[in-house]
């Protein structure tokens, strides 16, 4: 099946022939120069290294876009002493996050969050999600009022009010259109080209969505336009809670057919609690990229399930943070924390009965359950499903 957007014009099929006057030529140059997108990536962990290589190697092609492409870097000091943007500008790798992979020579770090984002049209935000709000109050009033945002953050902020998906904190704190990138997208295999895909999650402007499947999209990555932001960003954010679960059953040994009835369990929770949210979110977005293939892939191979899967071996007796940092060198979980802010959602609503899994994956979480809680708590409540 050929990928949507191939019918998507692009950059050299929308030129028309330049002038043939020298003068002329150099005035449109300075006018197409004017035009052209500045994009800013906004972090700059595994995921936010791999978005800026896709980027990247998109940039230098399409003339509708600066090559250069800001990445913000959380000022880090590694081992041998030298500051992690100085080594990420001297080698054109992430030494840290994504080592061994060259991001591509027109990507500049830039440790000064406001610098980086200050001329882009195009802000790319890819940060673990409890961060989000922190960041966002620092770029009120510091971003171009034109400016488009993408998220690729799986996460939510649960306030009194009740839960704010991440585009939804970014569209109402810097003022600008956002729309979201989720898929079956293991980083490092994205980095060395595996082939994989991606859903673009957009509201209203079809064009907008064009502009990003362009700028993300490569032979090996495909990216798919969904009208439906709410239905694309829950995917990514419930996924993680799934992947936990799944990663308790590796603990445990329990076997493929246990962690296929936790993922369909998993998936069936995802619909309705989305649904329940959002009566907008449709039901075909759960056949995407961003959903049941982000739910097999990130069962199958992501860090969720890596560290739950040691957390269930220890019985427990080990806390996520504990092997979060042992682990993951400084990356960030995002199942746990979302379990978290989903059961307080749950709890405030009282909706606890309708999702037990995910109310058990928490409670596995924090102690209050052990981790072979994960079946036999779901056992009990199969008649829902």
């Amino acid at each position: 099946m050929a990928p949507a957007f191939e019918q998507v014009p692009t950059d050299t099929e929308t030129q028309t022939e330049a002038p043939h006057n020298a003068s002329n030529t150099v005035n449109n140059d300075d006018a197409q120069a004017d035009h052209k997108s500045r994009v800013a990536v906004v972090g700059s962990g595994n995921w936010g290294s791999v978005a800026a290589k896709l980027i990247a190697s998109n940039t230098l092609k399409l003339n509708s876009f600066h090559d250069e492409v800001r990445m913000w870097v959380f000022e880090e000091t590694l081992q041998c002493g030298e500051k992690l943007t100085d080594v990420i500008n001297r080698t054109n790798e992430n030494a840290k996050y994504l080592p061994g992979i060259k991001l591509g020579k027109n990507v500049i770090a830039d440790p000064d969050l406001e610098n980086a984002v200050k001329d882009a049209n195009l802000l790319v935000f890819v940060t673990p999600h409890q961060f989000m709000e922190g960041i966002c109050k620092r770029l009120v009033g510091k971003v171009r009022e034109d400016a488009e945002a993408i998220s690729l953050i799986k996460g939510m902020e649960v306030k009194m009010e009740g839960p704010c998906m991440i585009s939804t904190l970014i569209s109402e704190q810097l003022g600008i259109n956002c729309s979201v990138l989720m898929g079956a997208n293991i980083a490092n295999e994205i980095a060395v080209e595996k082939f994989s895909e991606a859903t673009v999650g957009y509201r209203d402007k079809r064009e907008i969505a064009e502009q990003w499947v362009r700028l993300f999209s490569t032979p090996y990555f495909i990216v798919t336009p969904v009208q439906d932001v709410e239905g694309v960003e829950l995917c990514g954010t419930l996924k993680n809670i799934v992947a936990i679960a799944a990663g308790f059953v590796d603990g445990l040994d329990m076997g493929n057919n246990t962690k296929a009835a936790i993922m369909r369990i998993g998936l069936r929770e995802m619909i309705a609690f989305s649904k329940l949210l959002f009566s907008s979110v449709r039901d075909s977005t759960f056949f995407e990229s961003c959903g049941v293939a982000d739910v097999i892939t990130t069962c199958l191979g992501g860090r969720n399930r890596k560290v739950a899967e040691a957390f269930a071996k220890n019985g427990g007796r080990r806390s996520f943070d504990e092997l979060e940092a042992e682990m993951l060198q400084g990356q960030k979980l995002q199942g746990v924390s979302t379990a978290r802010e989903v059961y307080e959602v749950l709890s405030h609503r009282g909706w606890l009965e309708l999702f037990p899994l995910f109310a058990t994956v928490h409670e596995i979480c924090v102690g209050h359950l052990a981790p072979s809680a994960v079946v036999e708590h779901s056992e009990t409540k199969l008649s829902l499903f």
